[in-house]
């Protein structure tokens, strides 16, 4: 089971890269949305990945799970999702004000067409 979010967190994080690496702003955020749901898998397989157990440390409890990588998780969703959103909200007032998405006409760079 590791070894297939391992693999899964690859796809995700090298697509990422990919989608990140355009020229428009929208395949930008894709990108970085992609790039932290890849992190966040890479996250939670480094935290073992074990079934039936709780995180909860009790006396009648023997067996239980780390509960930190959970939590980083969880911490890592809340700013991706935070990031996400004020990254739209830029992009969306660049496109009002600029009129384009492609980032090389937003720094003023001629094309070579």
């Amino acid at each position: 089971m590791e070894l297939i979010t391992i693999i899964l967190s690859g796809i995700l994080i090298g697509s990422a890269v990919y989608m990140m690496l355009s020229k428009s702003v929208i395949r930008i955020i894709i990108g970085t949305a992609l790039l932290s749901h890849g992190v966040h898998l890479m996250l939670l397989t480094m935290g073992q990945l074990k079934r039936g157990n709780i995180p909860v440390l009790d006396e009648e409890v023997s067996n239980y799970s780390d509960p930190l990588p959970q939590a980083l998780i969880l911490t890592a969703i809340v700013i991706a999702f935070a990031l996400t959103a004020y990254i739209l909200v830029l992009a969306l007032r660049s496109y009002r004000e600029l009129g384009t998405d492609d980032v090389e006409q937003m720094k003023g760079v001629p094309h070579d067409d």
